[in-house]
C-alpha cells in the first residue's frame, strides 16, 4: 500500500514522503491516527503542487538552520553537575540539561532535537551530542561537564 505521510514518522519517513507500507500498518495505524493518507492519483497531484510551492520556503529554512549550526559550533558549552570526589556525577547529564545550557547561550532548541550518542553521561569531561536543526542539517557539538 502506498501512502503519503502527513507528518514525520520515526523510522518511516518525513512529512510529504510517498512510502510503501504493509496494508495493516497503513489502514489500522497511520490513517486512523491522521499520520498519513492513501496515495491516490489526485492526492499525488495535490502533493506535487504543495511541494512546488513550499520549495522556496524550505530553502530559506535550511539556510537559517545552517547559519544557526555554525553559531552553535562556535560557542563553548559547559554544564555544571554535582559530583563525588572521584569525578562521578550524582545522577546523569541528559538532553534537558543540554537544552537549558544552550538556551542560556541564546539558542532556543527543543530537547527532542538533541541526541546524546552515549546512553548516559555520568562522568566529568568532554562529551559530544548531535542536534538536528533541519531534516538535512545536523550538527555535532562538544560540551563539557564540570563539577559544581
Amino acid at each position: 500500500m502506498e501512502i503519503i505521510l502527513l507528518q514525520d514518522v520515526e523510522r518511516l519517513g518525513s512529512k510529504d514522503d510517498v512510502v510503501s507500507v504493509k496494508d495493516g500498518y497503513g489502514r489500522n495505524f497511520l490513517i486512523p491516527q491522521k499520520k498519513a493518507i492513501v496515495a491516490t492519483e489526485s492526492a499525488k497531484k495535490i502533493l506535487a503542487e504543495n511541494i512546488r510551492q513550499r520549495a522556496h520556503k524550505e530553502a530559506k529554512l535550511k539556510e537559517e538552520a545552517t547559519k544557526l549550526a555554525e553559531q552553535i559550533v562556535a560557542k563553548k558549552i559547559t554544564i555544571g553537575a554535582k559530583t563525588s570526589t572521584s569525578g562521578k556525577i550524582f545522577g546523569s547529564v541528559n538532553t534537558i540539561q543540554l537544552a537549558e545550557a544552550l538556551s542560556k547561550k541564546g539558542f532556543e532548541i527543543d530537547r527532542k532535537q538533541i541526541t546524546i550518542p552515549e546512553d548516559s553521561i555520568k562522568e566529568v569531561g568532554t562529551h559530544k551530542a548531535v542536534i538536528k536543526l533541519h531534516k538535512e542539517v545536523k550538527v555535532e557539538i562538544e560540551f563539557e561537564v564540570v563539577a559544581e
